[in-house]
């Protein structure tokens, strides 16, 4: 028997739709709530490496993904010369296995759409425009009230909320993320016919320029600044900002910066990492995903750490009698794991911003080592 028959899910981005997904098939009763109206999301772009892709296959949804997204086995490294000049091709590690790709690139609410359409099939109860408001626990259960009066009572609340993770506050864990010194701008964009693959510019007037093929039509670009105070950026003026940063980088770049031509379709986030150092859960609430740790995009694991999160608390949910035995599990299983990325994406920062080679190749090997192995 489970150790649970009924959950609360508060998040419904990768790692809450996929916990949904992974209990409701199993006979949990699942209900899952997110704060937004409805499935929107930023208009860019996600990278799903093969760890990553692992889960969505057991998730059932790799067909849609594989369709729907642009998938690739290199990586390319280009110089911030006039020729935007490819320096290195590599052949990338296919983290899931050798039946999936090493990297899949895709559009990110396509991706929320199919795993929020996958948790409703699966027999979870979907609700948007729904905020927690209070949470009260004993040794049976937890009581939750929402803000618009309603309540509930479950056996287990998952909080997949999210970096500013309402459910991390509330259970009175006091751990928030960290500026880490850069920002990033990205753009969503149609794809040129030469980009198949990832390439990453290194140096020039900002730490990092790239782009991400999302579908054979469709891209996503991104330069990675110095932090600053964007946050008073005109939708145009942020448009001209990244076009004017983008100017230093050439080779399908110059294409690409030709055709950012929508302000809505620009935006600009900081980097900023955390990790709960010690067990995620207090009692019969537990946080994943971005709530429970987050990094940089620079190892462009983020997506894949919240999949693994769901794929082993599912596994660990529906394959024990008794919780108590889950958190020790869990504990052990994903905090190393998780943690280790988490430096592995700061280090990288590290080495960008004092403008250092650092053992890159070396870093990035590392994690794909780590990660190969199921969670």
């Amino acid at each position: 028997m489970p150790a649970i028959s009924s959950v609360l899910v508060i998040g419904a981005g990768t790692a809450g739709t996929a916990t949904a997904i992974l209990l409701a098939e199993r006979g949990v009763s699942v209900d899952l709530v997110d704060a937004k109206p409805d499935l929107s999301a930023l208009g860019s772009g996600i990278t799903l490496q093969g760890n990553a892709l692992r889960v969505l296959r057991d998730l059932g949804v790799w067909e849609q993904v594989r369709t729907e997204g642009y998938g690739y086995d290199t990586l390319g490294l280009r110089a911030p010369d006039p020729a935007g000049s490819l320096l290195v091709e590599l052949e990338d590690h296919r983290t899931g296995g050798p039946d999936l790709p090493a990297t899949v690139g895709m559009y990110r609410p396509a991706l929320a759409r199919i795993l929020t359409d996958r948790a409703a099939a699966a027999g979870a109860k979907v609700r948007f425009g729904v905020t927690p408001a209070g949470i009260e626990q004993d040794e049976t259960g937890v009581d939750v009230t929402f803000a618009d009066g309603s309540h509930g009572r479950y056996d287990l609340v998952v909080g997949a909320d999210g970096v500013r993770s309402w459910t991390r506050r509330a259970i009175g864990i006091d751990v928030e993320p960290e500026p880490v010194g850069m920002g990033i701008w990205r753009a969503f964009t149609r794809r040129p016919a030469e980009v198949t693959r990832t390439d990453l510019f290194y140096g020039g007037p900002s730490y990092i320029a790239g782009y991400c093929p999302t579908s054979e039509e469709s891209l996503y670009a991104y330069v990675v600044e110095p932090a600053q105070d964007r946050a008073d950026l005109s939708p145009a003026e942020g448009l001209a900002v990244m076009r004017e940063l983008a100017e230093a980088y050439h080779g399908p770049w110059d294409e690409i910066r030709a055709s950012l031509t929508d302000a809505e379709r620009v935006n600009h986030t900081h980097f900023e990492s955390h990790v709960v150092d010690g067990p995620w859960n207090r009692g019969r609430v537990v946080i994943i995903g971005d709530a429970a740790h987050s990094c940089p995009p620079t190892m462009a694991q983020g997506a894949a750490q919240a999949l693994e999160d769901a794929a082993v608390l599912g596994e660990l949910l529906t394959g024990l009698d008794d919780l108590d035995a889950v958190w020790p599990a869990f504990t052990e299983r994903r905090l190393p794991r998780a943690k280790a990325v988490v430096e592995a994406s700061l280090q990288l920062c590290t080495w960008l911003k004092a403008h250092e080679r650092g053992d890159v190749p070396g870093l990035m090997a590392r994690v794909a080592a780590l990660v190969s192995d199921p969670a």
